[in-house]
């Protein structure tokens, strides 16, 4: 293999495709690395594939410097000559979607909405530039690190401001909107239902169709109903079934409006999946470290707090304790802010790092709650099994009840306060 393209010195192979073959490169006037793609000369040589690559050499090299947006891979320089070309994009060291659509690789549900927001917030920009992608695929979709995402691979683009209609199929069949095997002019509904082939495959490590030959596929995406993602990953919200299967209508005109209507609606479900993250350990151990009520613990005992405890994260109104109920559990808004009522009427504020329903853990046994306890913002509570905690070192529980004390001395004398000033 040459070692030298030009200014560019080519370091190792990163794919091959149809067009050409990708190479990681350093610039050598710069001494960045980037992603080279090099022309196919011998796909150059035959009439037909020739004329389809030297298409998309061509769009691919019109994008350079044009596509600003951090959810897009940056294109620095082209060159296409007669029987050569050349396009220096952004080198992204990730890799690509690819692997995470295997059952045994699959992402966190959350990652998957994150990667499909940023997504859509990408093709968006690029639509209203003109350009529709036409080969959405996990390929296509780079990993800079997490969830951050470039897409990738705008060489089959449809870029209206230039191009004449085509009745040429273009695309990678398993990912083809039923509108673009029939022909019918493309717009950004046929990405939005690739993206959303995509987000299934993503979410549940198959594809919504398949078939045993080309045939049965196209039928079966021109035809057939997809199976909801939930059926094949149990942890797949039902709310987003609705909204990949929107995705993938026949019509469309039933898909989203737009992608700020889809973007939307990912970043609804998004956030409620965020209420279902688990908490690290080292967050715990961090917030509970911060409460005035554990000040005296020491880092050995906070650890002992940390397993004693489950966490979880609940949006506004949402109720933790209800008066009348009956629990022996106590709990540490870590983060947010709660209501405190008894009977409606409004008892108190509490903020990040106070405690409640500390009566259960003091009386030693079930009690019967005397208020509601309800979330104002967001919040992260922590719940202190009372059982966990009679396992706990003897200097720990201790320090934990001198803490609970020093609380309600407190608000004891905070209430005793607000009464003298209503007498």
């Amino acid at each position: 293999m040459e070692t030298q393209y030009g200014k560019y010195e080519l370091k190792r192979p990163l794919g091959t495709g149809g067009s050409g073959t990708v190479y990681c490169a350093v610039d050598t006037f710069s001494g960045k690395d980037v992603a080279l793609k090099i022309f196919d000369r011998k796909a150059l040589d035959d009439s037909q594939v020739g004329e389809r690559t030297r298409s998309q050499f061509m769009k691919e090299a019109s994008l350079a410097g044009t596509l600003a947006h951090p959810h897009i891979i940056s294109i620095f320089e082209a060159m296409v000559r007669e029987d050569d070309g050349y396009v220096a994009m952004e080198y992204v060291p990730g890799g690509n979607l690819l692997r995470h659509t295997k059952p045994d690789a699959l992402l966190p549900v959350s990652d998957v909405i994150q990667i499909g927001f940023k997504s859509c917030s990408a093709l968006d920009y690029a639509f209203r530039r003109g350009i529709v992608h036409r080969d959405i695929k996990p390929a296509n979709i780079l990993i800079v690190d997490g969830t951050n995402i470039k897409v990738a691979d705008f060489g089959s683009a449809l870029l209206r401001a230039v191009d004449a209609p085509s009745d040429r199929i273009i695309g990678t069949p398993s990912y083809m909107s039923p509108e673009q095997l029939s022909g019918r002019p493309l717009t950004a509904h046929s990405d939005m239902y690739a993206m959303g082939v995509v987000l299934y495959e993503l979410l549940t490590g198959q594809r919504p169709f398949g078939g045993k030959t080309m045939e049965e596929l196209f039928h079966r995406i021109k035809h057939d109903e997809p199976a909801p993602p939930s059926a094949l990953r149990s942890e797949v919200p039902v709310r987003l079934d609705s909204i990949i299967l929107k995705m993938l209508s026949k019509r469309p005109q039933d898909r989203y409006p737009t992608w700020a209507d889809l973007a939307l609606e990912l970043a609804e479900v998004g956030k409620l999946s965020v209420y279902q993250r688990e908490v690290p350990d080292s967050e715990k151990f961090g917030l509970l470290r911060k409460s005035e009520v554990f000040e005296q613990v020491n880092d050995a005992q906070l650890w002992e707090l940390v397993h004693s405890s489950r966490w979880r994260r609940l949006p506004p109104r949402s109720t933790v304790l209800s008066e009348n109920d009956s629990g022996y559990n106590m709990y540490l808004l870590a983060s947010g802010e709660l209501k405190i009522t008894r009977r409606g009427r409004l008892l108190n504020v509490l903020k990040g790092g106070e405690c409640f329903g500390e009566m259960a853990y003091i009386h030693g046994g079930s009690v019967r709650r005397q208020a509601t306890a309800e979330a104002i913002t967001d919040v992260l509570i922590a719940e202190f099994d009372r059982s966990a905690m009679d396992c706990m070192s003897e200097g720990c529980r201790l320090k934990v009840a001198q803490g609970l004390l020093r609380t309600l001395a407190e608000r004891l004398a905070l209430g005793n306060d607000r009464v003298s000033r209503t007498v």
